[in-house]
């Protein structure tokens, strides 16, 4: 299997999914606005999505996809049946458990999480009922990872990438066909999301079938793959949450800034998950189950070559994503959201986290690639005592930024957090000895740099030469928005082919 043309088949399935985010997020910013109804539903929807993310993105997948890719090299196809069984049924217990919880708990989870919100009963009350709507999404999604884990390890990485698409397909549908039929509004969203989850998973399991890996759910807490899988799991749940909380305690923070803060975070972010999805969950994606299947062969000169291959990825798409960000942080926020309700200022709010957001890139993405490095070992705990400091780092800078620098600082502390994160990562698989650069390293990043140069003077000389971003309707600023990112990627690129840059040179072949 060729992990390049994979890694741009599910790079290329997620952009179209992240565009139509985009699409689904301009349509909520222009019907709904940013103030109270958007943060409910938005604060609503991070809950169960942060579970989602710990349960089953997360923990989940950093220790089921080492353990079934071993399954599958070493154990054969029935012993690999049963084990997905036998997981499934846990899995398909505990998470109806933890929603059911969720949904009675609600009111106690926001006053929690949001307590800024209690200030305003309409708000709480709100949110409160959104939240009980957009729970069971979590039973839905995990049990739709879940399925998308197994596809990855059997290389077929295409459909489960295509999935997130469903969620905002279905999200679409209902802000612009059904909001006027729910009072309030915006419950028509909370809706949208349990409606997604179900389609995510159904779309899934034909798919299933045809690899032969479609069975029913078991109940078996005496299964040895079982108890591996939960003793993985327990640590890798602490480090996921590290991050997930980290989260929260913003959202606690923004609850008590001015209404929006919520909203602005929430649109900088969405525009941060573009180059975060499209690169850093293809190639964690990617690299997880590769990394897994070369470590069950026992190759560790193929598994520093796989690391040091999705470093140079990671570095030559990721930096140059990260300074446009920065500098097209206006056009951006402009051109995608400033229409109907969604202002003037809550465009440049929403500016300002980005910006902040933007640092952080580059450190968000590598800790998507150096991580599966320890997963794919099944040695969870060394990235969790790394999570677990850069969490505590990440609040005590939230302590020191959001005084200046209000919801702006809180994102400027994720970014420096993952930034350390990142480096930490790198430094203990230097220190284990498990990842060895390989040569040409001091040249690439040489070249990059120029590359990156030449890219910021032709981005700044045409924002220069162009009107204010608020003249003109959607079509004429997305012309514009268009000619500067055609005009920076053709600036990069055809400087790093000037540089001797080719595309055959990052091919890698993987296990199959």
């Amino acid at each position: 299997m060729n992990l390049l043309k994979s890694l741009a088949a599910v790079s290329s399935i997620t952009m179209l999914s992240r565009v139509l985010g985009f699409v689904r997020d301009t349509l909520v910013a222009r019907i709904f606005g940013a103030g109270l109804a958007t943060d409910a539903f938005f604060v609503a929807f991070k809950l169960p999505n942060l579970l989602r993310r710990i349960f089953a993105e997360g923990a989940f997948s950093q220790a089921f996809v080492p353990i079934l890719a071993e399954y599958k090299t070493q154990q054969g196809e029935e012993a690999t049946r049963t084990f997905i069984a036998y997981v499934s049924g846990l899995l398909t217990v505990v998470l109806a458990v933890v929603t059911l919880l969720g949904i009675l708990a609600a009111p106690w989870i926001i006053w929690i999480s949001a307590p800024g919100f209690a200030d305003s009963p309409e708000k709480f009350e709100l949110t409160t009922t959104l939240l009980r709507i957009t729970f069971p999404y979590i039973l839905l999604i995990s049990l739709s990872s879940l399925a998308g884990a197994i596809l990855n390890t059997w290389n077929r990485f295409s459909v489960p990438a295509f999935v997130p698409t469903l969620l905002n397909l279905s999200m679409i549908a209902f802000a612009l066909f059904l909001a006027p039929y729910f009072d309030p509004p915006v419950l028509a969203l909370g809706w949208s999301v349990l409606v997604g989850g179900l389609l995510q998973l159904l779309y899934q399991l034909p798919h299933l079938k045809k690899i032969g890996m479609l069975v029913l759910p078991r109940l078996d807490l005496h299964d040895v793959g079982v108890w591996r899988v939960l003793r993985q799991m327990l640590p890798a749940i602490l480090g996921v949450s590290v991050g997930q909380i980290s989260l929260i305690i913003n959202t606690i923070f923004a609850s008590f800034l001015a209404a929006g803060s919520v909203s602005w975070m929430y649109y900088a972010d969405r525009l941060m998950e573009l180059p975060s999805g499209v690169l850093g969950v293809a190639l964690g994606t990617i690299l997880l189950p590769a990394l897994s299947k070369t470590h069950a062969c026992q190759d560790r000169c193929e598994y520093s070559k796989l690391l040091d291959w999705g470093l140079r990825l990671c570095f030559l798409l990721v930096l140059p994503c990260a300074l446009a960000l920065a500098i097209l942080a206006e056009p951006l926020t402009v051109s995608l959201f400033q229409y109907g309700k969604f202002t003037a200022h809550d465009a440049l709010m929403t500016q300002q986290a980005l910006i902040a957001y933007s640092v952080g890139l580059l450190g968000i993405i590598l800790v998507k690639v150096l991580a599966p490095g320890f997963y794919a070992q099944q040695n969870i705990r060394t990235p969790v005592r790394i999570a677990v400091f850069s969490l505590v780092t990440t609040q005590l800078m939230n302590l020191v930024f959001i005084i200046p620098l209000k919801h702006a600082g809180l994102a400027l502390a994720i970014s420096l957090g993952a930034c350390l994160n990142a480096g930490l990562l790198y430094w203990k698989l230097r220190q284990q000895r498990r990842f060895e650069p390989q040569a040409g390293w001091g040249r690439f990043l040489v070249k990059l740099v120029l590359a990156v140069l030449v890219m910021v003077v032709v981005l700044l000389g045409m924002l220069a030469l162009m009107p204010p971003w608020e003249q003109g309707g959607m079509a004429e600023r997305f012309l514009r928005l268009g000619a500067l990112v055609l005009a920076g990627v053709v600036a990069y690129f055809g400087m790093l082919a000037l540089l001797g840059f080719r595309l055959r040179d990052f091919s890698r072949k993987s296990i199959a």
